[in-house]
């Protein structure tokens, strides 16, 4: 192990850098794929926060896609050895608000490898910091935490939950069936099939279902921000803690701080327990 971790932290320092042009269709999309009815986006308008998410996509060839639909190892990213590929968290300052129409660049940089070792066997954590310049000035900078862990073993038990609040200010049900996860893998142009392919789910990742994108829980959590406060957010710390599936009615939930400075988030499953917890900063 200590040898295949000294050749990925030769990846630490790696750089890639995409441009691209913040189009109105996909803002559309999105908006559509959540449930709002918001205006058609003009030029100029506003592109609510972490919607940079649908910028910048990779176009892989169908024939360099390893078996679970992500690209092969060793590309940008480390040729983390380890089978499962999960998003696990991040943090992302939103200086300003990306615009219809504007062009826009991504510097990605390859800033921690480090191995971990957790209940369920070895993991690897890779965090990559991404600068999103809009029109040449920056607009977001985020930190974005990706865990690779071994594959689950059949009839293994899933990880205890641990309770969430029953009550929040702010909150929101709703089931993200498979609709709404085809759309969004869609919109990011995603091929893991985790989060489409049943089959896969049940008999090699052995899941019960369909697996909630990572982005697009934290999306939610934003998107509740925005349906209950009209300051934008300035920062967003969060953390995955446990898979939500597609037959699961969850909630989207929110707690402003007296003062009205911040707003813990979290999105609890639907046997109560916290699958994604933040904190959003105004």
């Amino acid at each position: 192990m200590s040898e295949e971790l000294d050749h990925l932290k030769d990846w630490i320092g790696k750089r890639e850098s995409r441009g691209d042009v913040g189009t109105a269709w996909p803002v559309a999309a999105l908006a559509a794929t959540l449930d709002r009815r918001d205006a058609d986006p003009k030029d100029a308008d506003p592109i609510p926060p972490g919607w940079h998410w649908l910028y910048f996509l990779e176009t892989t060839p169908a024939s360099e896609l390893g078996p679970d639909g992500h690209p092969k190892r060793g590309g940008f990213l480390p040729p983390v050895a380890l089978p499962r590929r999960m998003w696990a968290g991040g943090r992302i300052e939103f200086r300003r608000a990306l615009r219809v129409g504007e062009r826009l660049q991504r510097d990605s940089e390859v800033i921690a490898v480090e191995p971990k070792q957790g209940k369920s066997g070895n993991l690897v954590f890779v965090t990559v910091r991404h600068t999103v310049l809009a029109s040449g000035e920056i607009a977001v900078i985020e930190e974005h935490d990706i865990v690779y862990r071994e594959a689950a073993k059949p009839g293994e038990p899933p990880p205890q939950g641990r309770p969430a609040p029953q009550r929040a200010a702010w909150r929101r049900e709703l089931v993200a069936g498979p609709a709404m996860l085809f759309r969004f893998s869609a919109l990011i142009f995603n091929a893991h099939r985790i989060h489409y392919d049943i089959d896969y789910c049940r008999e090699e990742e052995h899941y019960p279902g369909l697996i909630v994108h990572g982005p697009l829980q934290t999306i939610l959590l934003l998107d509740l921000c925005r349906r209950n406060e009209a300051r934008q957010v300035k920062r967003l710390d969060y953390r995955a803690l446990h898979p939500v599936f597609h037959t699961e009615r969850f909630t989207v939930n929110g707690e402003p701080s007296a003062d009205g400075a911040k707003a813990e988030l979290w999105i609890a499953n639907a046997a109560g327990n916290y699958a994604m917890t933040g904190t959003a900063y105004f």
